[in-house]
């Protein structure tokens, strides 16, 4: 993994970005799944809306970058975690949405951790800085925007929210770490929790991208 420092590379590390990504791909499974349950499809709908929300983004990824199969089908562990939340949602609902305040936590912690491992793996694979933020954003952005059109709905990153925003801007500062050769460790949490507490501030002040004034 040329885009980032030695210490990355120890199984501990790798060992937690794993733990740290299936937990990413179960909250963005239960957003899907959730999503699903509000429009009341059955279980398969909710199961296939929870997978393709969690792992829309990193297929879409991989594609691009020329890594097939994707990590979704080539780690059984990925998929697994996906439809199992979607499940665990589609049985406990109603408690689960008493949760929402910590959903929206791990959803930004999603968010900010799939931008980084994104933008890594573009950069990895020769992708030019550019087109590597491009890469990552759409990593953690697109199994909303597949959520969404699934069920019905404008996606939720094109009319409010800063999302796709916070996650371009964190795809931009891991390609500039990267190209200061400090992408280590330490600093790409630093880049992942930044981008968690800018969404976090953000639900929290409401913010939003200008609209249009008709």
């Amino acid at each position: 993994m040329p885009a980032v420092q030695g210490d990355l590379r120890s199984d501990a590390a790798l060992t937690g970005l794993l733990i740290a990504d299936l937990i990413g791909v179960a909250v963005f499974a239960a957003s899907g799944a959730s999503a699903a349950v509000g429009k009341r499809l059955d279980l398969f709908g909710v199961a296939f809306v929870g997978f393709v929300a969690a792992l829309g983004g990193g297929i879409l990824r991989d594609l691009v970058v020329g890594a097939v199969p994707p990590l979704a089908f080539a780690d059984w562990r990925y998929a697994v975690t996906a439809v199992l939340a979607s499940l665990a949602v589609f049985r406990w609902h109603p408690q689960l949405n008493r949760l929402r305040r910590t959903v929206l936590v791990l959803d930004a912690a999603g968010l900010g951790l799939f931008t980084v491992t994104g933008t890594l793996k573009a950069l990895d694979a020769g992708v030019p800085p550019v087109g590597a933020c491009l890469v990552g954003m759409l990593t953690s952005i697109g199994g909303g925007l597949a959520r969404d059109l699934l069920t019905g709905e404008i996606p939720a990153v094109l009319q409010r929210d800063i999302y796709a925003v916070v996650a371009l801007g964190g795809a931009v500062a891991v390609s500039v770490l990267s190209w200061l050769n400090v992408a280590d460790l330490i600093t790409l949490c630093a880049a992942a929790l930044t981008m968690t507490a800018v969404r976090l501030v953000a639900l929290y002040r409401r913010w939003s991208a200008p609209i249009a004034v008709p």
